[in-house]
């Protein structure tokens, strides 16, 4: 059974419809400004903050990967620990995540060039700089979805669909996955656009986004929904990086789930369902953090790692003289 977030603006609720302002603030100056829409929900559902126009659609882009997922579990998906968690993922590039989609892709009888992302370098700047000096280049394998594309080749063998068209909005594949992103946000998606590897996207609300994230980490354990979460928790360095601050947080919180999207969208979970998602309405992704932080802070969460993670430490001469900050 699905878990609700109210709608805002009951009796009660904390909402605020300005936006929070995080600053850059350097050598005493505010140097920059951006302005963030944020959600925080309790443990049972009501809304412990909310800032901003979090009704108004939004694209959570990658933050979607793990209902695409959870989708593909349900349509057959045989993969556990970190390669699920790698279908999640926005990865870096390092050896190891590279190492993981060819392994998805062995394991259903395919090679790289099935893939129809686009060709990258790592994002890791260690693990790119070995590629240029090795005389490699930009790869498919590389792109950080990789390992989504990868796991979503495999769901089309299992099921015996087409492998060329496999990003077709029309596929059955996207169609399966429409039809989980409809049932766990709640809402009918509003739009469908393209990603920047080439999947369909989906515009839907923050609140759908939210109910879906309490839905992965509040589901009965071995649902296909806690399988997809309990994966993803149990190896964030395989979701998105080793020296990532979304695995950096869920190392800090045991039991907690962060997606990073694209254009700094932000959702998380904790296992007691206290949840919520944050969007930079400018796509400045060192905003991100920040409030995601302040965030998980007003639902009770503390500790040194959150701490250091919620000021953004800006260098002049390769010495701290700033930060950014939630104002």
């Amino acid at each position: 059974m699905l878990v609700d977030v109210p709608r805002l603006g009951t009796k009660g609720d904390k909402v605020s419809f300005e936006s929070l302002v995080v600053e850059v603030v350097r050598s005493g100056f505010v140097e920059s400004t951006h302005r963030a829409r944020m959600l925080a929900v309790a443990s049972d559902g009501s809304i412990v903050r909310a800032h901003g126009a979090v009704d108004a659609l939004v694209s959570p882009r990658s933050a979607m990967k793990p209902l695409q997922t959870l989708a593909m579990v349900r349509a057959g998906l045989a993969l556990e620990g970190e390669l699920l968690a790698l279908a999640c993922g926005s990865h870096d590039g390092e050896p190891f995540h590279v190492e993981g989609a060819r392994r998805i892709l062995s394991g259903a009888g395919l090679d790289e060039d099935t893939l129809r992302c686009p060709e990258d370098l790592p994002g890791d700047v260690a693990s790119r700089d070995e590629v240029l000096r090795s005389g490699g280049g930009r790869a498919r394998i590389y792109m950080n979805c990789s390992g989504k594309h990868s796991a979503m080749l495999a769901t089309c063998v299992v099921n015996d669909w087409p492998l060329e068209t496999y990003l077709d909005p029309a596929h059955p594949l996207q169609k399966a996955i429409r039809a989980t992103v409809e049932e766990l946000t709640c809402e009918r998606v509003a739009a469908t656009g393209v990603d920047g590897c080439g999947a369909p996207l989906f515009f839907v609300s923050m609140p759908g986004v939210t109910r879906a994230f309490r839905a992965l980490v509040q589901a009965e354990p071995g649902a296909p929904e806690r399988r997809v979460a309990d994966a993803f928790r149990a190896h964030p360095e395989w979701t998105s990086g080793t020296t990532r601050p979304e695995a950096r947080l869920m190392r800090a919180v045991p039991g907690l789930m962060v997606k990073a999207g694209a254009e700094a969208f932000d959702a998380f979970a904790f296992e007691d369902g206290r949840a919520g998602t944050v969007k930079i309405e400018d796509g400045g992704q060192r905003a991100r953090v920040p409030v995601t932080v302040a965030a998980l802070v007003a639902l009770g969460f503390e500790g040194a790692e959150l701490d250091e993670l919620a000021a953004g430490v800006l260098l002049g001469g390769g010495r701290p003289v700033g930060e950014v900050r939630v104002r």
